[in-house]
Parts: structure tokens; sequence; C-alpha cells
């Protein structure tokens, strides 16, 4: 099992489709790292060699952030943003859309199960 960036990559997928599974790496990017380093794109994780592992190991390592260190700094920036209490800072802390969507009706995925308003009805 081949283990990069601290996830254990499924070894019977397509190398493009493995690497997807790394925070911060998604198609295009595993198409990139594959390019780069002469692999197949239809060979699978099980057939690399331990050599080929590794580089593309070092590769993830010296050009991409990915994992715990990009998670780290999207929520710096995001603490920046609610430090700051400008307004897409403030919808961050109350846990409303950020990006200008309506929330008349709507948003239930940013503000979660609707709740039950006692007297509304007629």
């Amino acid at each position: 099992m081949a283990r990069i960036a601290g996830v254990n990559l499924p070894t019977n997928k397509r190398v493009i489709v493995a690497l997807t599974y790394i925070h911060g790496i998604g198609p295009f990017k595993a198409r990139q790292i594959a390019e780069k380093l002469g692999i197949d794109q239809s060979r699978r994780v099980q057939d690399l060699s331990d050599a080929e592992i590794l580089q593309i190991r070092e590769t993830i390592d010296a050009e991409h952030t990915v994992e715990g260190d990009l998670r780290r700094e999207t929520a710096m920036n995001i603490k920046r943003l609610m430090d700051l209490a400008c307004y897409r800072g403030l919808r961050h802390r109350k846990g409303l859309p950020v990006r200008g969507q309506r929330t008349h009706t709507n948003a239930r995925t940013r503000k979660g199960k609707a709740k039950p308003i006692a007297g509304k009805k007629k």
C-alpha cells in the first residue's frame, strides 16, 4: 500500500484517481504530476515500483501544498477574516453563506436544519 502525504492510496485504482484522495490534489494536478514523472495514466497503484512512489512523494512535497498544511492555511485565512470583522468574516462567524447567495429561502447547507418558529400558525 502506497502512503503519500499521510494518506493511504487505494492499490486497485488508477494512479490519477488514487492521487485525488490526497486533500489538495484534484484530477488536473494528478494528471500534471503523472505527466511530469512519465507515469502512464492507465497504470494502477499496485503496479508502481517503490522508486516511482518515492518520486511521486518527493514531487508532491516539493511543489504542492497538501493535507494538513493546506487545511491549516485555509483555517488561518478564515480566522483572519473573522478577526478583521469584515463582511465575509461576519458571515463565517454567523454560519451564513459567504458569497452572496440568498438566505430567505434555501441556504440550508450553511444554516442547518430548519427550526420551527412557535406561534406562526394562522
